[in-house]
């Protein structure tokens, strides 16, 4: 008979894998079960351009899918019905947030279920939103779990184009981290050639390189009002947008 430590040591493993082959599917086989999408299997062959001939909606179609690499045979990506939809059309996040009275600080929110950030203004605002890839289960390399700490953080140090790891790869560093934005220890928001379509990294949370490059120069401050930066946890609701007219409207009758 099978002892029953070996059963739970293979039951574990089996778990593992499972979980692994689930993540490895990517975020278009799940979402292209949404009503304004359709479900493709990528052939020998196939490729972003050929399958999305005008540039625009091959960039739509991959912040779709979370991916900027090569699409990989027999993956399921999500393909958008309709050729005039944009890229606010499909956003993970609420068009506007309610915000406290007198809030001065911009807010990043990260979405590791949906593979997403998006950036909300002091107003509640959503400016701009993309795709992610944040920390994975198990990272074989250290023998551990590295799943993206969640919670209510600060940026609280950036970096230019120039950024990289001292740790990874490991025993080696000079993994390029561009335009990185740290909010809790060594974990990052930094530009990334690397989203596959599911959750990869060691714990950073990897953005389009575009989508770094505009965060660190134009939206995130670690000075005056340090950027807001939620993972997961406290995620803003959203409101109409007749309340976030109201929560934004300047006293007109206030003495000067």
């Amino acid at each position: 008979m099978l002892s029953r430590w070996f059963i739970s040591l293979l039951l574990s493993i089996m778990g593992l894998f499972l979980t692994v082959s689930v993540a490895q599917a990517g975020y278009g086989a799940k979402v292209c079960k949404q009503r304004a999408f359709k479900c493709y299997k990528v052939k020998k062959g196939d490729s972003w351009e050929k399958l999305f001939p005008d540039s625009d909606l091959r960039k739509l179609a991959r912040r779709l899918n979370r991916m900027n690499v090569k699409l990989r045979k027999g993956q399921t990506i999500a393909v958008p019905k309709s050729s005039s939809i944009t890229l606010m059309d499909i956003s993970p996040f609420p068009k506007y947030i309610k915000v406290k009275k007198g809030a001065k600080s911009n807010t990043v929110v990260v979405n590791q279920r949906k593979l997403a950030w998006g950036a909300y203004n002091s107003g509640g605002k959503l400016l701009k939103w993309g795709p992610i890839s944040a920390g994975k289960n198990y990272c074989k390399d250290i023998g551990e779990r590295c799943r993206t700490p969640k919670g209510s953080f600060h940026v609280i140090r950036k970096m230019g184009s120039g950024c990289e790891s001292t740790v990874f790869p490991v025993g080696k560093g000079g993994a390029p981290m561009p335009y990185c934005m740290f909010f809790k220890g060594g974990i990052a928001l930094h530009g990334s050639y690397e989203l596959p379509g599911y959750n990869a990294s060691h714990g950073c949370v990897r953005l389009y390189p575009k989508d770094a490059r505009w965060l660190n120069t134009q939206f995130v401050d670690t000075v005056i009002e340090p950027t807001k930066v939620l993972v997961d946890k406290n995620l803003p609701k959203g409101i109409p947008e007749s309340k976030y007219k109201l929560q934004n409207v300047q006293d007109v009758f206030a003495w000067h």
